[in-house]
């Protein structure tokens, strides 16, 4: 625990290419996000959840925790059923972690264009509902870009700061606690364009 907060510390596992290639799946990559979103859950509660069957979501829960990303959770589960739980908090990689590795290469490449995807889809969301979303949210949400001029060095420090004020404000349970919370997408995305690079 957290000396400060009681909050768990934030779990992250840097991924090997074994476990990057695993998480290179649709059904296996939604998977684990649920569970790092909602908390543990049963193959049956997940399936129904992505709409799909329990055989699929209990194999793929099974090759997850083959590589160490999910975890049974026997405190919850009963002799019928088997909760699962996400074994970390985040997932991360460096893209020069797979340089040797072709396929490893490709399954992260893969993940970072669905996370695209998914962000786009959440924004596109967002603006479509924003309209009935209580003011308070509609003044407190932005979705923004600034151009900044740093060198790589410079642009990794910045992104320790980010990822250190988020981890600030994740790992305090008086924030979940207050009366209108609720869950906020986060997503940093940065990268140098690509005319300065030719």
């Amino acid at each position: 625990m957290d000396d400060k907060t009681g909050a768990a510390p934030h779990s992250v596992v840097r991924l090997n290419a074994l476990q990057i290639r695993m998480l290179a799946h649709p059904l296996r990559a939604r998977l684990l996000g649920l569970l790092r979103v909602d908390g543990p859950a049963t193959a049956t509660t997940l399936a129904r959840l992505l709409d799909t069957n329990t055989g699929a979501t209990s194999y793929h829960l099974r090759q997850l925790a083959d590589v160490g990303l999910v975890a049974e959770e026997a405190e919850l589960g009963t002799s019928r059923q088997r909760f699962w739980r996400a074994a970390h908090d985040a997932s991360t990689w460096l893209p020069t972690d797979f340089d040797d590795d072709p396929d490893a290469r490709a399954a992260a490449e893969w993940i970072e264009s669905q996370q695209v995807q998914l962000m786009s889809e959440q924004a596109e969301r967002w603006l479509a509902s924003r309209q009935q979303a209580p003011q308070a949210w509609r003044e407190a949400s932005t979705i923004s870009d600034a151009m900044l001029t740093l060198a790589p060095q410079r642009l990794r420090e910045l992104n320790d700061e980010i990822w250190a004020l988020i981890l600030k404000y994740r790992q305090d349970p008086a924030l979940a606690a207050e009366e209108d919370a609720a869950q906020v997408h986060m997503f940093l995305v940065n990268f140098p364009r690509a005319e300065e690079l030719r």
